[in-house]
């Protein structure tokens, strides 16, 4: 019984430890935000991106063609973006305007 008890309080040690070396320098802003990222996957399909970037279905596609230059990959003919990549890109094109 005391075995299980050690290991109980070392397994916690461990994760409570973890979690506080990211105390003063959270990534997330709340606990809530942890869940909203990492239950999404990585890559969004083109007809998807209007919801990560926040416009209307229909004015994505001249956003995409006003934009060649937004990273994308293609993959047995479909086109995905990377939440990373669309990020960085995002953040630079707010830097240059």
């Amino acid at each position: 019984m005391s075995l299980f008890l050690g290991i109980g309080i070392a397994v916690a040690g461990y994760f409570i430890g973890d979690g506080l070396k990211n105390w003063k320098h959270p990534s997330e802003k709340n606990f809530f935000d942890h869940f909203k990222t990492k239950d999404q996957p990585e890559l969004i399909e083109a007809g998807e991106v209007h919801r990560f970037i926040g416009t209307q279905k229909g004015d994505i596609k001249a956003f995409l063609e006003e934009h060649p230059d937004i990273p994308s990959i293609k993959i047995n003919r479909k086109i995905y973006f990377s939440r990373s990549r669309l990020r960085e890109w995002l953040a630079a094109q707010q830097l240059s305007s």
